[in-house]
């Protein structure tokens, strides 16, 4: 509503209360009313679920019936922090602007931990420049300068850009906005940006602000494009949450889980095999078999089946599924049976990108009747969208694959090997399978990101009277796996779609009825949740779990997903008790996620030190001296037999110098062994975290270790408080 078409509007409170103010009235002066120690604390306003600024006009926010539902949001409410970092990335342009000549801006967003900038300037920032900069932000924080925010029409926008010299603004409203007809600009002194906001009063608000690193990046994220530098920072409202921030980020670099990895042997990533492809060493592999083994045993005894399916199939299976191309730039290209099948799939992403001219499509068209391939339909003439379909017709007279990029389809197409009764349902199919992704060089971290991840993966073929049982049913199984390896502190987010967004398939109604029930579930659960509309799946919503670690940090690691979509994709089918044919409800859930990720995120929050079940290396016998070292084999014997991880420390050397390796190699316990535990058949037992347990029978040991992996206990020698510090969104505020 504009301020010019009413005089007054009224304000409802949170307490419910209702104030009646000027339609030029901010909500800042709503605080004021209230209180001046309120006011000050004002960092923006909420009006229904839109944050916005606390200087816009109450008129601008009202419904049509004159009202505005507000809530005025402090320094206490978690969201406020997002706010500040996005102004504080404001402040770190507006300094980088007056120690640089010829920046041009891209974009500052706010992440999980701060915010960040893209620049295009002539000069390479290093971190040796942090100080200047730092020292320009610290003088714009002094003069308190506020946030003003105006509108300009199209045009008027973009001939501001160019007069700034801010090419990279005027592409973007050239080709990034859509039909947008106005544009909102910041204006803060002599800096403007162009910026969705919304932003704090005035600079004055940042307490605490530091800046991180700064990495390469492309603009729009394309490596086409004109390549930036990216400078990260972090700010805060109080400087003890920046110290204890500053104190995580130390703590995570000792925790590194590419350096713990390297360190204890358990993965490693060679070039030679390819970037993003992980060789789980033994001691890893050891790691991962137990976890399989530990979930598999779970699965089994929850009623699922296990399957089996291959790493590759036929292009055609992931467009009916609608995984190809709907994620072609994260997959790896299709693999032909012909040398014809990769000029035709060159052909086609030219077509797509419009890139091809006239004469090179009858070139491609006459070579396709060399081949012997029937082109009736086609003309010269045709439009881009015939010629696409003859050229699919083409191609699909070849063997096109593709490396896998998810098990569903396969899965689905498992369901529908055989006939399928209401009898059989819910049928659970589960598969450690690999899948592939094509993710960006600049994108793979360690085990974190990587280009081929092996899923826990399963999906359940259900009734929709089933839906519910079987939806809760998963989130009990996510929340016990995740509570066996300790990992007790999470939150789930609802994933819902975006109603404006074209990306999603299937319809209104079955996407209404699935995130319906996924919610009726996690109310009745009791579960802490938050729903994020536009982070679906493409075919239907998910709840992912977001997991925080013993250094406060938040990890999506489990996801459960319901799906009407794929079994129509695929008309799957089964025969219900009114013997006629119905379609099934498709559930996916993965509890690790992928195993790369699950175990980097385990090596960092365990530091390296694996609880005793999930251990590589449980015990190590360690000899007194050579004499004692046929009876030190003769105990790793039966600790083996009992089921145990065990080595032999048989080199030379005396016993402390044995103790402190295994105790820098994260073992868990330690067997002394020497004539006098041979003599009595004992053996003197070393916890790595409580020390010296004492001598006592072998069999006792083993009984007490052994309920020790039963139990699947956590223990660690030093493990971090989470650290108090509000976590913010990932949304970019920018344009």
């Amino acid at each position: 509503m504009s301020t010019a078409s009413v005089q007054n509007v009224d304000v409802r409170l949170p307490d419910g209360t209702t104030q009646n103010h000027p339609a030029d009235a901010t909500p800042m002066d709503v605080a004021f009313g209230i209180s001046e120690g309120l006011a000050r604390s004002v960092v923006a306003a909420q009006v229904g679920e839109k944050i916005v600024d606390s200087f816009r006009p109450l008129g601008e926010l009202a419904s049509e019936d004159g009202v505005v539902d507000l809530k005025l949001l402090t320094t206490r409410d978690t969201v406020s922090l997002d706010v500040l970092r996005h102004s504080a990335a404001h402040v770190m342009a507006r300094a980088v602007m007056r120690v640089f000549k010829g920046v041009s801006l891209a974009f500052g967003p706010t992440t999980s931990g701060g915010f960040y900038y893209d620049f295009d300037l002539p000069e390479k920032i290093s971190e040796d420049d942090f100080p200047k900069i730092e020292a320009e932000i610290k003088n714009i924080i002094k003069d308190k300068e506020p946030f003003e925010r105006f509108i300009l029409d199209r045009d008027e926008a973009r001939k501001l850009c160019d007069d700034l010299d801010q090419d990279l603004k005027v592409e973007h409203i050239d080709t990034g906005l859509g039909d947008q007809p106005t544009v909102s600009f910041y204006r803060q002194g002599e800096f403007v940006d162009l910026c969705r906001g919304p932003h704090i009063p005035h600079a004055g608000m940042i307490k605490a602000i530091k800046l991180l690193s700064v990495a390469g990046a492309y603009w729009k994220g394309d490596a086409s494009g004109r390549q930036l530098q990216r400078l990260y920072g972090t700010a805060f409202f109080d400087k003890k949450e920046l110290a204890a921030y500053l104190e995580q980020l130390e703590e995570a670099k000792r925790r590194d889980h590419r350096v713990l990895g390297k360190q204890h042997g358990l993965f490693a990533i060679n070039p030679d095999v390819g970037p993003g492809l992980c060789l789980w060493l033994p001691k890893g592999a050891r790691v991962r078999v137990t976890l399989e083994d530990f979930l598999r045993r779970e699965l089994l005894s929850r009623g699922y089946d296990p399957v089996y399916s291959p790493h590759i199939g036929r292009v055609e299976l992931y467009e009916t599924s609608g995984h190809f191309p709907y994620y072609r730039d994260s997959q790896f290209a299709p693999l032909f049976g012909t040398e014809v099948g990769g000029l035709l799939d060159a052909w086609s992403t030219r077509l797509q990108a419009g890139t091809l001219s006239s004469d090179d499509e009858d070139k491609l068209m006459a070579a396709a009747e060399v081949f012997g391939v029937q082109l009736p339909d086609y003309k010269p003439s045709s439009a881009p969208e015939k010629k696409q379909e003859v050229l699919h017709a083409w191609q699909v007279n070849h063997e096109r694959y593709l490396l896998k990029p998810m098990n569903c389809p396969h899965h689905c197409q498992i369901f529908a090997a055989q006939p399928r009764s209401y009898r059989q349902l819910p049928l659970r199919l589960f598969e450690f399978g690999t899948v592939y992704r094509h993710e960006q060089t600049g994108e793979l971290n360690g085990m974190m990101r990587v280009r081929g991840l092996t899923q826990d993966d399963a999906h359940i073929f259900c009734t929709a009277d089933q839906v519910e049982q079987e939806f809760r049913a998963t989130i009990e199984l996510t929340k016990f796996v995740l509570e066996s390896v300790g990992l007790t502190d999470y939150r789930v987010q609802l994933s819902l779609r975006d109603p404006d967004s074209s990306k999603y398939v299937g319809s209104e109604e079955n996407w209404d009825r699935a995130e319906g029930a996924l919610r009726g579930v996690l109310q009745q659960s009791g579960l802490e949740f938050n729903e994020e509309p536009g982070e679906a799946a493409f075919y239907g919503p998910k709840a992912d779990f977001m997991v925080r670690d013993c250094i406060g940090r938040s990890w999506q690691l489990g996801t459960v997903q319901l799906d009407y979509n794929l079994p129509a994709r695929f008309k799957l089918n089964y025969k219900g008790a009114d013997n006629a044919t119905h379609q099934p409800v498709m559930i996916h859930r993965a509890p690790f996620g992928s195993l790369e990720r699950f175990t980097g995120m385990l090596i960092e929050h365990f530091a390296g030190a694996f609880p005793m079940w999930l251990s590589p290396e449980q015990v190590r016998v360690l000899p007194l001296s050579d004499k004692s070292q046929e009876y030190a084999f003769a105990v790793a014997k039966q600790l083996d037999e009992a089921g145990l991880k065990v080595t032999v420390d048989a080199s030379d050397g005396k016993v402390q110098a044995k103790i402190r390796n295994a105790q820098l190699d994260l073992v868990n316990y330690m067997a002394v062994v020497g004539p006098k535990e041979a003599e009595m058949g004992h053996l003197a037992l070393r916890d790595r975290i409580d020390g010296d347990l004492g001598s006592m029978p072998v069999a006792e040991a083993i009984a007490k270790l052994k309920e020790e992996v039963a139990s699947r206990k956590v223990r660690q020698a030093v493990k971090m408080q989470s650290v108090s510090v509000a976590e913010s969104g990932t949304a970019s505020h920018e344009y």
